[in-house]
């Protein structure tokens, strides 16, 4: 028994001592590097402060609310400050296609649609085939990939041009064409933002206000359209739209 003891106490004693060299260890190489470190920090807390701020601004009620910790991640080895604007821009640009679709759902439902054909042969644009998911089902297939690859000539073209949102941009800012001409196969008069620049000569208050209201219509757009498609494919499933969207045996998902 008293060798177990001696044992005990020896592989204590040993204990003690590896945890002694690993915090010297752990120590001695944070002592080489306090400047990387305070500026990480100050970087990370600054872009949670823009959150807090913009959150709280766009919901007073609300304010910052992150139950998956979002905000402290690093995503591809990228900064928490570079990956907070990368979430960021991802949700405004998933609120902008949705805000798009929300009101493209209901202009199509309502019969309202293009005059011209859809092709060459004269086909007029699927507005008697149904609900919006059965209208684009009735597209021919040169007709989605038209619009297909033009939202991805869209989607590289903001990846490309101008100042990256991870790499010092700002997020949801979209460039300008008349800006990259060198990235456009043909000239294009009209950006796709404010083309016909009714924005320019507002203040810096007034465009921060309509960025925060843009982000709160397309956080409702997301849930709108989500609400239908829901609604058309399981009955029921959003009781305030019983009744009022048709049902889909389609998949709303798949583009072809």
């Amino acid at each position: 028994e008293s060798s177990h003891i001696s044992i005990y106490l020896y592989y204590l004693q040993t204990c003690k001592m590896k945890i002694a060299i690993a915090l010297s260890l752990f120590v001695s190489c944070n002592a080489f590097t306090p400047i990387k470190n305070a500026r990480e920090s100050t970087a990370v807390n600054a872009a949670i402060d823009d959150l807090k701020s913009l959150a709280a601004e766009s919901n007073p009620i609300l304010k910052f609310y992150d139950p998956l910790e979002l905000s402290t991640i690093s995503i591809w080895g990228n900064s928490v400050d570079d990956s907070i604007n990368f979430l960021r821009h991802a949700e405004i640009k998933h609120g902008r296609v949705a805000m798009a679709a929300f009101v493209g759902y209901i202009v199509q439902s309502n019969g309202v649609h293009w005059p011209w054909a859809t092709s060459f042969d004269g086909t007029p644009f699927p507005f008697e085939a149904g609900s919006p998911p059965e209208q684009w089902d009735a597209l021919s297939d040169a007709a989605k990939w038209q619009i297909i690859l033009f939202v991805g000539f869209l989607e590289w073209f903001s990846e490309t041009a101008g100042t990256h949102y991870m790499r010092g941009g700002k997020p949801g800012a979209y460039p300008d064409f008349t800006a990259h001409p060198e990235f456009v196969p043909h000239p294009i008069p009209l950006n796709l933002y404010d083309p016909f620049g009714l924005s320019k000569n507002k203040s810096e208050e007034v465009k921060a206000a309509g960025r925060v209201k843009e982000i709160n219509n397309g956080r409702l757009a997301m849930i709108g359209i989500m609400g239908f498609l829901a609604e058309q494919k399981l009955s029921g499933s959003v009781p305030l739209l019983a009744g009022l969207v048709p049902p889909y045996e389609g998949e709303p998902m798949a583009p072809f």
